[in-house]
């Protein structure tokens, strides 16, 4: 009769592990409709403007490392993601560049001073116009926008703050996360003149610029399988970020 038991204990041990071995996998692997994995398209918006010139080092690699921590399993399940960057200025009239288009962060190729330069103007406004046509293009279910600049709206020529703002809207309406970071920048009249909230601005200094970006990353990560319903910054990412010393910095 021991044996018996001992042998009947022993088989039932095993049929519940063997039924809870999928339930494990699929509360570490949040997916989408249809069990496929989590998607997202990420869309970054890099200003390279004259002023950027002084810290377009740090603002490139953090670019970077928005792609290498999008694509990690660090902190989470990958999920299915692709980022298309384009910096923007104004030298005579607009000039946006799309320097990586749809790309996997798997596929990944570094962003380096061949591919952009500072130079020029601001035109916001315009910028923000085209990067919201790209991805209207693409028709992504889930997106994050991400606008990094170092000043203010100041050349556009296609596009008033009124059409921004509508560009915006038309992005927030489809579910899509619009976030701003203000490199060693905290003026965000011209993000809430585009419908921004507080909650989506940030300003972060310039060596803080890349452990900004990374957490963006998980962020964008956490908005993709549901973890999160938003992409907002909150008072642990301003801490990192240093974003007072950017305010008190700018107020002389």
């Amino acid at each position: 009769m021991t044996t018996a038991r001992t042998t009947l204990t022993a088989t039932l041990a095993a049929l519940l592990a063997l039924s809870a071995a999928p339930l494990a996998a699929s509360a570490k692997s949040p997916v989408s409709t249809g069990g496929q994995p989590a998607r997202i398209h990420s869309y970054v918006l890099l200003d390279r403007t004259g002023s950027m010139e002084s810290r377009w080092t740090e603002a490139l690699s953090s670019v970077n490392a928005y792609a290498e921590e999008l694509g990690s399993l660090d902190g989470g399940p990958k999920v299915d993601a692709e980022i298309t960057l384009a910096a923007f200025d104004s030298m005579n009239g607009l000039k946006f560049d799309v320097l990586r288009n749809d790309v996997d962060p798997a596929n990944w190729k570094k962003v380096t001073d061949a591919d952009a330069t500072p130079r020029g103007t601001t035109p916001l406004y315009d910028a923000i116009g085209r990067m919201v046509a790209l991805a209207e293009q693409d028709h992504p279910e889930k997106a994050v926008l991400v606008i990094m600049t170092d000043g203010q709206e100041n050349a556009s020529r296609e596009v008033t703050r009124d059409g921004a703002k509508a560009a915006l809207d038309r992005a927030r309406a489809k579910g899509w996360e619009v976030v701003f970071l203000g490199a060693e920048f905290s003026d965000f009249n011209d993000a809430v003149g585009v419908g921004q909230t507080a909650s989506r601005n940030m300003a972060a200094t310039k060596g803080q610029l890349k452990d900004s970006m990374n957490r963006l990353a998980q962020k964008s990560k956490d908005y993709a399988t549901g973890a999160a319903p938003t992409v907002e910054w909150n008072a642990e990412d301003r801490a990192a970020a240093q974003e007072d010393q950017v305010k008190q910095q700018n107020q002389h």
